[in-house]
């Protein structure tokens, strides 16, 4: 049985405005949301913390400690 790669989790070394492949996939898991980021669509990650996020409103929300967003936001 063939296997595909087409959906294969990467691991990346996140750095200020890039990023260095250190496994080969086609995505990253968000770490606020848990969701699939295909690596063509990666805008958002912290080099610090070294995680990847779907949004830039769930960075923001990470990187200053508020949290996932609620109804009452």
């Amino acid at each position: 049985m063939l296997m595909s790669s087409a959906s294969r989790l990467a691991k990346l070394f996140y750095q200020p405005g890039s990023y260095r492949m250190l496994s080969a996939g086609d995505h990253v898991v968000c770490a606020s949301s848990g969701v699939k980021i295909p690596l063509d669509e990666l805008r958002y990650w912290s080099a610090d913390r070294q995680e990847a996020y779907a949004s830039c409103e769930l960075a923001v929300r990470a990187l200053t400690g508020r949290g996932p967003a609620s109804a009452g936001d």
